[in-house]
């Protein structure tokens, strides 16, 4: 899966790597990242998403994350996972978090 770095509304990467990733962190100051869990599996990070890597994650950090998902796909997806291959990293992210489900709503779910 792609991931793309948006800077004040404009596009300043696209399909970047963990290595673009980085470099970026080391130039903007606030970052977040947005993403969804891979259907049913729940999987936020680690799986089809390998660019964001442990350092990345631990770069940006757990309170700028943002994960958003459909009510249909939250209705079949019980617990969100990560599996970023760094168990520190891992163990940081585990707890809940919040779903952004709609517009103006959210549901807190459990990260194992």
């Amino acid at each position: 899966l792609g991931v793309d770095a948006v800077y004040n509304g404009k596009v300043v990467a696209k399909d970047a790597n963990e290595k673009i990733l980085l470099n970026l962190l080391n130039k903007y100051s606030k970052a977040r990242i947005i993403v969804s869990p891979i259907g049913a599996q729940g999987f936020i990070f680690g799986r089809g998403n390998q660019q964001i890597s442990p350092k990345v994650l631990r770069k940006v950090g757990k309170n700028n994350v943002i994960v958003v998902a459909t009510r249909a796909k939250i209705a079949h997806t019980p617990v969100l996972r990560i599996d970023s291959g760094d168990p520190e990293i891992d163990k940081l992210f585990r707890g809940y978090i919040r779903v952004v489900i709609n517009y103006r709503e959210e549901k807190i779910m459990k990260v194992v």
